[in-house]
């Protein structure tokens, strides 16, 4: 089962085990359901019954710590059971990517735009950027002119 759907067991569980005079509120007439209802549950946690739904059905998991504290007050959860949702409650933490490197034009690419004299010759990264240019190719693309002059400095002209 997976988180989510662990949050969603524990929180049904956890809402059937209280009974209205557990928490200050009122009963009224039969009950379909064990317990509280999500309504009320909602009410007392101080969110959308909806949103208390979604949470319960696995719809949304994103719940922020301050809702998941609340919860856990609205539930009367001890300490240990606080722990216990909240570790359900947060997504697992996604390590991040090294950064690339940037882009660069390997040593083939470059003597060929070398070798191209009456061709336009542009090389683009990734991202569009201007990697590498021969002299025909600053005629044909007017960027490149512009790019020539920040980027000469840096890498200089092939």
């Amino acid at each position: 089962m997976s988180n989510v759907g662990e949050l969603g067991e524990f929180l049904r569980v956890r809402r059937a085990a209280l009974q209205p005079d557990d928490v200050g509120l009122r009963s009224f007439g039969l009950r379909r359901v064990p317990g509280l209802r999500r309504e009320e549950i909602a009410l007392l946690a101080g969110v959308s019954s909806t949103y208390y739904a979604r949470l319960e059905q696995g719809l949304s998991t994103n719940a922020s710590d301050s809702v998941i504290e609340a919860l856990g007050r609205a539930l009367n959860l001890n300490d240990d059971e606080r722990v216990h949702l909240k570790n359900l409650a947060c997504p697992v933490k996604r390590t991040r990517r090294a950064p690339r490197k940037p882009d660069s034009v390997r040593p083939g690419i470059a003597r060929l735009i070398r070798s191209m004299s009456t061709t336009p010759a542009v090389v683009l990264g990734r991202r569009s950027e201007v990697l590498a240019w021969n002299l025909w190719g600053t005629g044909w693309w007017p960027v490149i002119s512009i790019s020539m002059r920040r980027t000469t400095r840096q890498r200089g002209r092939i």
